[in-house]
């Protein structure tokens, strides 16, 4: 395994830093004071920008009109964007869009990817996932109550789903729902379906309010009521119950795109936090940077930054050598090590900063508030922990249930 960066992917590194530098953080300030949805028609303009580097969506390949990067490829790029909180959205290349194009490209019909993928990638619509529940445990993803019954001709949805991120403005819906409840295998009772968001029956009932944002458009993360939403029975998505399956392969990716995106959080956060050591003076002529406990706080995110680097590379590579489920335990670790990481990072970047830290005047704030979830989405830690302690237990002849 060589994980020194191919000439590629210095010149992409390159590329997207000079865009963030001169395009991203100079609307950072505008963004934290007045919000996502205010800052639409401005973004937009920027998003027009972000095509003309050759990187726009590029984690599709270019038949398909996307950057057609590998995965490795893109997890160095993703790790650049992560850097801002609109890094992701400027290229087209955010959740929940960037998995459901991943879906649709590997599991869409012909009508469906030139209904809904084509215009997802060229960034003409928006997409949500709504798999998540109120009324069931989370961390149990075969356990749902949104049902999809056949009914003349047509899938007839009816359940209750949230923290349906960006479903504001979404023009559909991939819904999880149960499509053959008495299946034997609780894996194979799931099903994926296209939802347009105008059918009659599909509810916005309102954004939830995430540590005091309720967010705007893609910053958001939606409750959806499905009362008797009517879908044609071709808006089936792979396999009638293979929504487990699919959902597992579109995790196993997303993941990568997560903890590359933390990493460049990270990354972020030590440079305000170094910075921010060098220019604050706590006495004349001294600066905050020669309190040795100060040096040991960059030192330690340093050394917990460079290792969940190589721990996500390591499991990018691991997948494209060998795909998502011979890398499943490699994708368990980099999903609760590197969110305790981006915790760890930002508590002290924050910490650092002592008062400025709580202002909105730099994006720590925003962060701390924002990916403490890291630990909770796409399985929380604990799920995560067990998955791999029962797979070690097992090579020692161990069954732990």
């Amino acid at each position: 395994m060589d994980f020194s960066e191919s000439p590629r992917v210095s010149a992409i590194r390159a590329s997207i830093r000079d865009f963030m530098a001169k395009e991203v953080y100079p609307l950072e300030p505008e963004l934290r004071r007045n919000g996502f949805a205010a800052m639409l028609p401005v973004l937009e303009k920027k998003r027009r920008k972000a095509k003309e580097t050759g990187l726009w969506a590029a984690h599709i390949p270019e038949e398909h009109g996307g950057g057609g990067l590998s995965l490795t490829e893109f997890a160095h790029m993703s790790e650049e964007l992560g850097r801002s909180p609109i890094g992701h959205y400027l290229f087209n290349v955010q959740a929940p869009d960037v998995g459901n194009m991943e879906i649709l490209m590997e599991f869409g019909t012909a009508e469906q990817k030139q209904k809904y993928l084509v215009p997802l990638v060229r960034g003409d619509i928006r997409s949500c996932f709504t798999m998540t529940e109120p009324e069931f445990a989370g961390s149990n993803p075969v356990w749902l109550g949104t049902t999809a019954r056949k009914e003349a001709g047509e899938w007839v949805l009816r359940g209750h789903k949230w923290f349906a991120t960006g479903a504001q403005g979404a023009s559909f819906a991939i819904c999880m729902a149960v499509t053959d409840p008495d299946a034997p295998e609780a894996h194979q009772r799931a099903s994926m379906i296209i939802v347009p968001t105008d059918t009659p029956g599909f509810e916005l009932i309102g954004n939830l309010s995430i540590m005091g944002d309720r967010g705007g458009d893609w910053a958001s993360h939606g409750e959806v009521s499905y009362q008797n939403a009517r879908v044609p029975l071709s808006n089936l998505l792979g396999a009638e119950g293979a929504g487990f399956m699919i959902a597992q392969l579109r995790l196993g990716p997303g993941r990568i795109h997560h903890c590359m995106r933390w990493v460049g959080v990270c990354e972020r956060a030590l440079d305000i936090l170094c910075r921010h050591a060098v220019e604050r003076e706590i006495a004349p002529g001294k600066p905050l940077g020669t309190k040795q406990l100060v040096q040991q706080w960059i030192a330690e995110s340093r050394a917990e930054i460079n290792a969940a680097r190589l721990m996500v590379l390591h499991a990018a590579w691991k997948i494209e050598q060998q795909g998502a489920y011979a890398a499943r335990e490699e994708i368990s670790l980099i999903k609760f090590s590197v969110a305790r990481t981006v915790q760890r990072v930002l508590d002290r970047a924050l910490q650092g900063l002592g008062g400025l830290g709580m202002t909105d005047d730099t994006p720590i704030a925003y962060w701390y508030a924002h990916e403490r979830a890291a630990r909770i989405y796409d399985g929380a830690d604990e799920v995560h922990i067990e998955a791999v302690a029962r797979r070690i237990l097992r090579g020692y002849g161990i069954k732990v249930r």
